[in-house]
């Protein structure tokens, strides 16, 4: 059995970046899993009948937090260096291992990721726009991906470093000390964004602004609260709003 380098590795990251290219409602993430842990199951398993019946048991069923996913292939892949040596655990335990990182780690990541960093960046991006910038997108972009991507890159070594363990305090206490401060970060910049909105060239907007906007406040509290209607309706429901604003205007 060789282990594993920072390449195998890094090859293993960068495959999870398609981790969702074939997501389907049987497995879900099942058939991205196995094609982004293959390139370490090709290191740890040198037989080609072993090798394709390891890679056979990883498209079963999985689902978590695209992001985060990194940190449970790194600590599966650990599990599966111990397997092949005869030490780790059994098929069985290993896909218990897995369904509890999958639960813990969507925990986790949806709250950083989809409900902290993603409309922290937008914020950033509309902020900038309004101000005159032309780089407002590209500073939305920037954001995200930074830690997006250094997360996931960093993950798979994460979690083949510290194992099925790695979310006990190492990366557990990291991550929501990170998503307070784009909490707080985030409230700073709404609170910009209202008053950029509300007052322009020193002047306050007319009370016909101030009522929409109050009222697009209103709604989007509200929409926040419910997860129906979808994202897409919500967004047709948007644009059509701002074409009533732009008429009113």
């Amino acid at each position: 059995m060789t282990s594993l380098s920072r390449g195998d590795l890094a090859r293993a990251a960068l495959r999870t970046n398609l981790i969702q290219a074939t997501w389907n409602y049987e497995r879900q993430q099942g058939i991205g899993w196995a094609w982004s842990i293959e390139p370490l199951l090709d290191r740890i398993y040198p037989d080609p009948a072993t090798r394709r019946e390891r890679l056979a048991e990883h498209t079963a069923y999985f689902n978590t937090q695209p992001t985060l996913a990194s940190v449970a292939l790194g600590a599966i892949a650990g599990l599966e260096e111990r397997r092949a040596s005869g030490e780790g655990p059994d098929a069985e335990g290993i896909a218990r291992v897995k369904a509890v990182l999958g639960s813990s780690l969507a925990a986790l990541g949806d709250r950083l990721f989809w409900f902290t960093l993603r409309p922290f960046a937008a914020c950033l991006g509309v902020v900038l726009a309004i101000a005159g910038s032309t780089h407002g997108a590209l500073a939305l972009w920037a954001c995200y991906n930074t830690i997006h991507l250094s997360t996931r890159m960093l993950g798979v070594g994460w979690g083949y470093r510290h194992g099925p363990a790695v979310l006990s305090e190492f990366l557990r206490r990291r991550l929501e000390r990170l998503t307070r401060m784009l909490i707080l970060a985030g409230c700073a910049l709404i609170g910009v964004t209202v008053a950029v909105l509300l007052v322009s060239s020193a002047l306050p907007r007319e009370p016909r602004f101030q009522t929409l906007f109050g009222l697009g406040l209103l709604g989007g509290y509200v929409a926040a609260q419910r997860s129906r209607p979808s994202p897409t309706s919500w967004g047709l429901m948007l644009a059509a709003a701002c074409l009533v604003g732009v008429w009113l205007r």
